[in-house]
Parts: structure tokens; C-alpha cells; sequence
């Protein structure tokens, strides 16, 4: 197999201080823990900054579940998900921090996932194999090494980005100085493991689903659609929805008219917070393939650090050289705080919960970004 050339520190001085453009690297075979592999893999990122000769001054943000590598506007035209918090003079600043974010392998903004193309000029579907977070943390040590980054500064990430945190501090302890696990916990519980399951099955009864091979005919939208809807219920707190919608009526509808269709197709009428789920649900049917959902969120339900690993002691106790921040938001129903207590508690040295206090729920750690900022300026990035 042609070996890659190597990309390093030059990549990163071409790229300058703006960044926020989506590149990709080929990483070769990757061997996954059910001991599958993939033959030829890609993984894509954006970065921003300039990484230093000893490799030494990189910053690595992990996304979320459905999030993207666009962390930061850069040179582009579009806002970043923690936009403000990566950049000239913010507080992850990239006038002296080389940040990378990845796109987790499995999903469907670059790197190989379900709809990438395989060896024989189809897209996987049904034949792409299952991932861990410790698959995607494997390919993401291998961009690592692509660009030269010898150690990580810090590793930041919340939810699903969290548990790809936690996992670089304790697979790669060597090569991480600072890990921030922000509203996430050790492991998926069973709570969090069956909201994942009917998300996962609403996707899978969808009639256009076809065993996951579907690309050549109607994607399975509705299915999709309904998997965003139970997800995004768990994301806001039960306070957060009846404050800002309570049983308010959507404009121009009657949902005591619920008997009758339209002649277009659905209910005639809705409370407002059902048009909020559904408005959530067709932002992600146009950006984000049924496949890739399935694929990240078992790779989600897989995340437990312990596994292979002993006591919960004694996995973290491999990441005893490592600083870290914990984070949960106050109002979080999807990842309690007591979760992110139990994790804190079983981290060699003392390590303190620090909250995010937001009313929104999960999605708190997305929305309150100064706040997010707040933590990691004065855990991580003082001078």
C-alpha cells in the first residue's frame, strides 16, 4: 500500500492563522476493536493557528454527536458551533495554539463513514462495520501523527466529544497534557443507552431504510426525523421547553383539530413545541446521513472506560499524568451531574466538578459559551 506523505508543521504554516476550511488526510488500514478493519481511511478536520517546531502547542476540540469540525468561522463564511472561543486574542487563541477538530470515524462530513465510497465503487451502507469512541480516538492518534503533533496541550469535548476526550487521556496519556470532559460521564448508562436505542430503531423501521442501503433510491428522512425529535427532547430541560413554549399554540393552527388532515399530508394543527421538534428535524435530515447516526450513536452506547480496564480507579488511574477540567451543566437530564461527580471522584489527585448554570439542559455546554470559555481560560489556558 502507498504510504502517505507526510504533512506535519508545514501543513499547518500553509494553512496560517485563519483556518476553519475542511481538509482531510488518508491514515491507511485501520484495525477496530470487534476486529474488523478498514482497508483505506480518511479522516477530516479543520484547524486553525500555527503548530510550533516541537509539535507541541496543539489544541484538540472534540464535536458531538451530530456536530460538525467547524468549531470556528476561520476564513470561512460560517459561524463555528463555539464560535468566539477559538481564535486571534480568544481564549483558545490562535495566535499560540495550533487547534484541530476532527470529524469522528463513522460519520459523514469526511471522514469514512456508511456512505463513504468502498473498494468496489459503492458506498458501504450495511457493510460498514461497527465503531467505538476508541476506533475514532485510534484514527485520530494517526492525524495526529500526520500533522506532527507530538503531544496535545489540551483535548477539549463535550457529550459525545467528552467521552473521545476522556478516551485520548487514557489511551494516549503520554501525548495529552490537559483533558476537558465537558456533560459527559465514565460510561453510557442504560438510561442514555435506550434513548439511543429508539433513536437508532426509528431510524431502522423506516421503510426506506433498506438494510441501510438506500443510496441509490429515498433516504429514510422520516425515520431520521423522528430519531432527531426523541434525541433533542433529552438535549433541553423539561423547564428550559415550558418556559419558552409551555402549551402555546402554533401560530395559524388548531390541535384540537388533530382528527382532520391537511390536504398536503400531516396534522391540521400543533402546539409550538412540536414545531420546534420539527423544525429541529428537518435541519438535520438536510445536512446529516441516517447511516452515520446509527454508526456514532452505537459508538456512543459503546463508550464505557473501564472496559478491559478494571475498576473505574484503575482505568483512569493510566491518565495520572494528566490535568483535568470536569464540566456539567446544572439543568442536564441526559448526563446528571452525579455523573460527572462519580467520574471526577475516581481521577487520580483531587479534580472538582465545575458547573455550567444554564437552564437549557445537555445543550447548555453549546449555548453558554462564555461560561465554557470561563472554565477552560482559568483551568487551562492562563497565562
Amino acid at each position: 500500500m502507498e504510504k502517505p506523505e507526510p504533512v506535519g508543521s508545514a501543513w499547518s504554516a500553509a494553512v496560517g492563522q485563519g483556518g476553519g476550511v475542511l481538509r482531510s488526510v488518508q491514515i491507511g488500514a485501520l484495525a477496530l476493536e470487534s476486529g474488523d478493519k478498514l482497508p483505506r481511511v480518511t479522516i477530516a478536520f479543520e484547524c486553525w493557528g500555527t503548530l510550533n517546531d516541537t509539535g507541541t502547542n496543539a489544541v484538540l476540540i472534540q464535536h458531538a454527536l451530530t456536530g460538525s469540525t467547524h468549531v470556528s468561522r476561520g476564513d470561512s463564511e460560517e459561524d463555528g458551533w463555539w464560535e468566539g472561543l477559538v481564535g486571534p486574542g480568544a481564549v483558545i487563541d490562535t495566535t499560540k495554539y495550533f487547534v484541530v477538530a476532527a470529524n469522528m470515524l463513522g460519520g459523514c462530513y469526511g471522514s469514512t463513514g456508511p456512505s463513504s465510497i468502498a473498494a468496489d465503487g459503492r458506498p458501504y451502507g450495511s457493510r460498514f462495520p461497527f465503531v467505538t469512541i476508541r476506533d475514532s480516538v485510534n484514527a485520530e492518534a494517526r492525524l495526529a501523527d500526520r500533522l506532527g503533533i507530538t503531544s496535545w496541550h489540551a483535548v477539549v469535548g463535550g457529550s459525545m466529544g467528552g467521552a473521545r476526550a476522556l478516551e485520548w487521556a487514557v489511551m494516549f496519556p503520554e501525548r495529552v497534557r490537559r483533558c476537558a470532559v465537558v456533560a459527559c460521564s465514565a460510561a453510557s448508562t442504560a438510561e442514555q443507552i435506550a434513548f439511543a436505542q429508539a433513536q437508532v430503531l426509528a431510524i431502522r423501521q423506516d421503510p426506506n431504510f433498506a438494510g441501510g442501503d438506500y443510496y441509490d433510491g429515498a433516504a429514510p428522512t422520516s425515520g431520521l426525523g423522528l430519531a432527531r425529535r426523541i434525541a433533542h427532547i433529552t438535549y433541553r430541560s423539561e423547564g428550559e421547553m415550558g418556559a419558552r413554549f409551555g402549551r402555546a399554540v402554533q401560530p395559524g393552527e388548531n390541535p384540537l383539530g388533530r382528527g382532520r388532515l391537511r390536504p398536503g399530508g400531516g396534522a391540521e394543527g400543533r402546539y409550538q413545541v412540536e414545531s420546534y421538534l420539527d423544525h429541529q428535524a428537518r435541519k438535520l435530515v438536510g445536512r446529516f446521513d441516517a447511516n452515520s447516526y446509527i454508526a456514532i450513536t452505537e459508538a456512543l452506547m459503546s463508550h464505557d472506560v473501564t472496559r478491559g480496564r478494571g475498576t473505574l480507579e484503575q482505568a483512569l488511574g493510566k491518565a495520572a499524568g494528566v490535568d483535568f477540567l470536569v464540566a456539567a451543566v446544572t439543568s442536564d437530564r441526559l448526563y446528571f451531574p452525579a455523573q460527572s461527580e462519580e467520574l471526577a471522584a475516581a481521577l487520580p489527585g483531587a479534580v472538582p466538578v465545575r458547573y455550567i448554570d444554564s437552564p437549557i439542559g445537555h445543550d447548555g455546554f453549546l449555548t453558554e459559551v462564555a461560561a465554557v470559555g470561563e472554565l477552560l481560560q482559568d483551568s487551562f489556558f492562563t497565562d
